[in-house]
């Protein structure tokens, strides 16, 4: 595992490194929900994606725990947990990581420390979801021994935390 990744607790001081990251690095679709209008990061875009970090995360009751991305200390994507309704101890997984970052053994770094954030946060499993053609997604869960299933359009599946 790569030894220079780390998760940081996204907090409002690292927000701006993680727009900086979008822009230079991911496609607007590939980070937050869809912003009408034309593509490309926008103004419009980029508001939104402070926006939608400071409600999830940053707002004073949050819904959701993000972390910043460092690799070699510069903040390459971000990683989420969010509860569950209605399925008390898990969490659903989310990541994304900039394109040049990809490939390279971030991910695998990024899911392990993801997989320790949620132990030491109380959870037991850990949801994940991601569509056939995330070949990476898919790579990554195969070598760590877990089986995705369809579920409609998606692939998903639960990781007993007791497992990892």
């Amino acid at each position: 595992m790569r030894s220079d990744v780390t998760l940081h607790l996204l907090d409002r001081t690292l927000l701006p490194e993680l727009l900086h990251a979008a822009i230079e690095d991911a496609d607007p679709l590939e980070v937050m929900p869809p912003v009408e209008g034309p593509g490309g990061w926008t103004p419009e875009r980029r508001s939104a994606f402070l926006r939608f970090h400071e409600s999830r995360s940053l707002a004073a009751d949050p819904v959701e725990i993000t972390f910043a991305i460092a690799a070699s200390q510069r903040i390459v994507g971000a990683a989420r947990l969010c509860p569950v309704d209605k399925q008390a101890g898990v969490a659903e997984a989310g990541v994304w990581i900039g394109r040049s970052h990809r490939g390279v053994g971030v991910g695998g770094a990024v899911w392990r420390l993801l997989l320790d954030r949620a132990r030491a946060e109380g959870f037991t499993s850990v949801y994940v979801s991601t569509t056939p053609d995330n070949t990476a997604v898919r790579a990554l869960m195969d070598r760590i021994g877990v089986d995705l299933v369809r579920d409609g359009e998606v692939l998903t599946a639960f990781v007993n935390l007791g497992n990892y």
